[in-house]
């Protein structure tokens, strides 16, 4: 595992840019440690929901932590997200697409280069659940 933190800027989508900075490293799976920052537009699924609910205003990124999945051109990544409005209201959820940041995001990433994240149709739950694979296989120490 090895560490990367990144900030995005203003107008960066968060979803995809976490995405393309993972695999801008050449890896294929990564998962948030620490995520703080503002967006201006969210896309928030809340628990149960089928759409996600899309907010608009200023916003603070109080946590944000789960997987990121560089899968081909498949989005396999599970992010959720704890927002506080500009009225102090907290909100929670999966993050959906359209979650613009605001003045900046600090994001730091843990790289896992030997592991890939993909989604799988789970016949338990009905949903596309997480996959994980190794890419190589570690080297067995030297005699």
């Amino acid at each position: 595992m090895q560490t990367f933190p990144i900030r995005l800027t203003p107008g960066q989508d968060l979803r995809p840019a976490l995405e393309a900075a993972v695999q801008g490293q050449n890896c294929r799976a990564a998962f948030v440690l620490s995520g703080i920052g503002s967006l201006s537009t969210a896309g928030l699924r809340l628990a149960g929901a089928e759409q996600p609910k899309r907010l608009t205003g200023d916003m603070e990124i109080l946590s944000l932590s789960g997987t990121v999945a560089c899968d081909g051109a498949k989005s396999s990544s599970h992010l959720h997200i704890a927002l506080s409005t500009s009225t102090g209201q907290v909100l929670g959820g999966h993050v959906a697409a359209g979650c613009i940041v605001r003045t900046t995001a600090e994001i730091l990433l843990a790289l896992l280069p030997e592991w890939e994240f993909a989604r799988e149709p789970d016949a338990v739950t009905g949903y596309d659940e997480l996959v994980v694979r190794a890419t190589r296989t570690p080297q067995a120490p030297s005699d």
